[in-house]
């Protein structure tokens, strides 16, 4: 596997164009260098959750992996995520007041709609070659 244990790592749907915008906003604010990537849909993103016994037919669009802690999945994966930022991203801690069940039931509806809403894609993004050392394989 490409990369270090470093890295948090961000299991993503990689034909959801949401998912894949979703992606470039992380980059973009990733100031830290903190995150990797890789889709549901690749061979590693499959072994990564199958070590963690991840049901992808039940999450199927982001999980959060800290490699040696833990990993997170749905609303609380992306409330992390957008944490890390810092700044004005570290407002969303406000969020984690509201239930997980609670916020996972709105994330269940984006999530089930994002093809309907937002599109997709027939194959996975390919990473730009400035991106590609972000993508693990």
């Amino acid at each position: 596997m490409q990369g270090n244990n470093s890295h948090k790592i961000v299991l993503f749907d990689g034909v959801c164009n949401l998912c894949n915008t979703s992606i470039h906003t992380i980059i973009k604010y990733d100031k830290k260098d903190e995150f990797r990537f890789a889709s549901l849909q690749s061979e590693i993103g499959q072994k990564l959750a199958k070590e963690r016994h991840i049901d992808t037919t039940l999450v199927d669009s982001i999980i959060l992996i800290e490699p040696g802690i833990a990993y997170y999945t749905k609303s609380t994966a992306a409330l992390l995520i957008g944490k890390s930022f810092g700044g004005l991203w570290s407002l969303l801690t406000i969020f984690e007041w509201i239930p997980e069940k609670f916020r996972d039931s709105i994330y269940d509806y984006v999530a089930n709609n994002r093809y309907k809403w937002y599109g997709k894609q027939d194959v996975c993004m390919v990473p730009t070659t400035e991106l590609k050392a972000k993508f693990i394989e």
